[in-house]
C-alpha cells in the first residue's frame, strides 16, 4: 500500500484500520449474496495486514429481523466482530405500507420516505458507536444501500465512507433519500460495470472515487452423480438457489417450467435450495424436489449435476449463486431483464438468456438435447470464473479501491 493516496471525493492517508457495516454476520450459518460479499471482502482486507472489524446486528433472520443472540464482541478469525440490536420500536405497519407505495411507482413524499427509513432496519446502537470511534477508522465499507442500518451509518463519516451498493434498478434506487446518501459518501466498490453504470445515470457521482471489484471464489470441484444419486433422481434436473420470492423470479420460474413440461412432454424436475414459500401450479409441485438449506458441499454437487442452472431474478448487482454454477461448469439460463446477469453470461460465454417463455423453451431443449453445447458453455464459465474472479484478481482489485485508486 501507498504512504498516501489522494482522488476527488477520497482523501485519506494509508489506510490501517476499517470497519464493515452489513445488516447481518453469520460465522457458520446462511447470510444474503450482499452480506456474504461483504463478510468476503473483510476477510481478504483483513489476510492482507488490515486491522478489520465488522459491524453488524444482533439479527438473523431476514423476515422477522428479531434480535436472535446477545449484543457483544467476538472473534471470527482474523476479524472482530461487533454485534448491535435492531431497534425494536419501528412501526413495520407503517414501514409497509410505504414500501408496497415505493414498490408500485405510487403516491408517496418526501415526508414519506424518512418515514420509510426511520420504520426500516435501523441499529441505534450501532450508529452511536460510530459516533464515538468512526474517528478512528481509515475507511468505512457498507452496505448493501436499502437498508436504514446503511443509511444512517453512511451520513456519520460519510468522507471515508465507501459505499458497497449492490444496486438493481428498480424505484427505491430513484428515491431522493437515494440520492442523499450516494451523493455524500467518499466513494463505492460496485460489483459489475453495468450496476457502476446504472449509479451514474441516476446520480451525481462522477467525480467520486469508483472501482468495481466484484467477489472473489476459490475454486472447487464436485461430483456431478452424487446429488441424483442421493435423492434418487434419475431424470434431468435444473436448479435454482437462494431465496424463493417474487422479487428474485422464482414464481415466473416455476411457471415456466410446469408450461415446458406440458408443452414438450420433457421429464424434467426443478431442484431448489434456500429459504422461503415456493410459489409453484399445483401440477408442478410433485417434480419439485426442495432441499432447503443444505451445506456448501451438497449445494455445489446439485449444481454439478443440473442441465442447467436458472437464474429469473431481475434484481441482481453480482450474483454469486451463478459464479459457483459455473466453477462446477454448470451452464446457466438468466432472465434477460437483469442487466448484470445477462451482462456476465456474454462476457463469459457461459449462459443464455431468456425474456419471454418460447426463448425459456428453446433454450433449455438446447441445452438438454447438445452436450457440445452444454459442455462448452460449462468449461467457459469455469475459465471465466477462475480468471475474472478469482481470490488473487479480486483481492488486488479491493486493495487499490481501499487505498482510493478508482478502477
Amino acid at each position: 500500500m501507498k504512504n498516501s493516496s489522494s482522488t476527488k471525493g477520497l482523501v485519506v492517508p494509508e489506510a490501517r484500520k476499517i470497519a464493515f457495516v452489513s445488516p447481518r454476520y453469520s460465522p457458520g450459518g446462511t447470510v444474503g449474496g450482499a452480506e456474504t460479499l461483504l463478510r468476503s471482502l473483510a476477510e481478504y482486507a483483513a489476510a492482507n495486514g488490515w486491522e478489520v472489524d465488522f459491524l453488524t446486528t444482533c439479527a438473523e433472520d431476514h423476515f422477522s429481523w428479531e434480535n436472535a443472540r446477545e449484543p457483544g464482541v467476538e472473534r471470527s478469525g482474523e476479524l472482530t466482530i461487533h454485534y448491535f440490536p435492531v431497534n425494536e420500536d419501528r412501526d413495520i405497519g407503517v414501514f409497509r405500507q410505504i414500501q408496497e407505495s415505493i414498490s408500485n411507482e405510487g403516491v408517496f413524499f418526501d415526508e414519506d420516505e424518512e418515514l420509510w427509513m426511520r420504520n426500516n432496519v435501523n441499529s441505534s446502537k450501532l450508529n452511536d458507536y460510530l459516533e464515538c470511534e468512526g474517528a478512528s477508522y481509515d475507511r468505512l465499507v457498507m452496505g448493501p444501500y436499502l437498508f436504514g442500518l446503511i443509511f444512517y451509518a453512511s451520513l456519520i463519516c460519510p468522507e471515508k465512507t465507501l459505499l458497497v451498493p449492490c444496486l438493481h434498478d428498480e424505484p427505491f434506487a430513484y428515491l431522493q433519500i437515494m440520492r442523499r446518501m450516494f451523493e455524500a459518501v467518499g466513494g463505492f466498490m460496485f460489483n459489475s460495470e453495468p450496476e457502476a453504470q446504472l449509479a451514474r445515470s441516476i446520480f451525481d457521482i462522477e467525480e467520486k472515487s469508483q472501482s468495481v471489484v466484484g467477489m472473489g471464489l476459490d475454486s472447487f470441484n464436485a461430483d456431478p452423480g452424487a446429488f441424483a444419486s442421493r435423492h434418487g433422481i434419475d431424470v434431468p434436473y435444473v436448479m435454482y438457489a437462494g431465496r424463493r420470492e417474487a422479487m428474485k423470479g422464482t414464481p415466473l420460474l416455476c411457471d415456466y417450467m410446469n408450461v415446458f413440461r406440458q408443452r414438450t412432454g420433457r421429464d424434467v424436475k426443478l431442484v431448489f435450495t434456500g429459504k422461503g414459500v415456493i410459489d409453484a401450479p399445483s401440477e408442478l409441485e410433485p417434480h419439485i424436489i426442495d432441499v432447503g438449506f443444505v451445506n456448501e458441499k451438497e449445494k455445489r454437487e446439485a449444481m454439478a449435476g443440473a442441465t442447467a442452472f436458472i437464474h429469473p431474478s431481475v434484481n441482481e448487482s453480482f450474483g454469486i449463486v451463478l459464479m459457483e454454477s459455473w466453477l462446477v461448469r454448470t451452464p446457466a439460463l438468466v432472465h434477460a431483464n437483469s442487466a448484470v446477469l445477462r451482462w456476465q453470461c456474454e462476457q463469459s460465454n457461459a449462459g443464455l438468456w431468456f425474456r419471454t417463455y418460447p426463448e425459456f423453451e428453446e433454450e433449455l431443449l438446447l441445452l438438454l438435447d447438445n452436450r457440445r453445447v452444454s459442455e462448452t458453455l460449462g468449461a467457459a464459465g469455469r475459465e471465466y470464473v477462475q480468471t475474472r474472479y478469482s481470490m488473487e484478481s479480486v483481492g488486488a482489485r479491493l486493495l487499490s479501491a481501499l487505498d482510493g485508486e478508482s478502477q
